[in-house]
């Protein structure tokens, strides 16, 4: 049972992540208009970075509530390497279709409601490279990502607004270093978010 309740958090949580995190690049372009700051290099990033920032404290919150619910299912399997929670086989057996159900609930949701006039601006990552070079790319980022996420989470600050803008800062340099590769996921999820994506995005253009 409380495996079934971890994939049905899992699926919620990843619908409204997916939803939320589409819209990214509408929100650092409208906030960057509203300041009056297009021709400064550094304000998408930082922009950026604090959307990130901010979506990533409050959904920490959230997944906590919904009772330790993830919407990547390369963290859930890296804490259960790491011996961290109380995920066994079974559990990731059921959270990791769960997520990538959620993903395209998430997908089909950001479709419906956003304005047709932004809708260039969704897709989700896709190849750009050819296809050996993209895998070792995306293989490479998502390796650094992990990586980063374990030593933030277990041996970083205990602040949670730390670990939210330590979280951000690498997720947003890791994915402008990948941008020319994959336009990078490092997340499954993410992957088949674009797989879904990019075919209603053809027919919509």
């Amino acid at each position: 049972m409380r495996a079934v309740k971890a994939a049905m958090g899992d699926a919620v949580f990843t619908v409204m992540w997916v939803f939320v995190s589409s819209m990214f690049g509408l929100f650092t372009n409208l906030i960057v208009t509203a300041l009056g700051l297009q021709t400064l290099v550094w304000a998408p990033v930082l922009a950026n970075t604090s959307l990130i920032f901010t979506f990533v404290f409050l959904f920490n919150f959230l997944g906590e509530f919904l009772g330790g619910a993830t919407f990547n299912p390369t963290g859930t399997a890296s804490f259960y390497a790491a011996g961290v929670g109380g995920d066994s086989l079974l559990s990731m057996a059921l959270r990791f279709p769960a997520q990538a159900a959620g993903s395209v609930g998430g997908a089909l949701a950001i479709l419906e409601v956003m304005p047709a006039q932004y809708k260039h601006m969704l897709g989700g990552p896709t190849l750009q490279v050819d296809l050996q070079t993209g895998g070792l790319a995306e293989g490479v980022l998502t390796f650094l990502m992990t990586f980063a996420v374990l030593v933030i989470i277990l041996k970083g600050p205990r602040s949670a607004l730390l670990q939210a803008w330590f979280l951000a800062t690498v997720t947003v340099t890791l994915v402008s270093a990948g941008s020319a590769y994959t336009g990078p996921s490092m997340n499954p999820a993410y992957i088949i978010e674009g797989l879904w994506m990019h075919p209603h995005m053809q027919r919509l253009s």
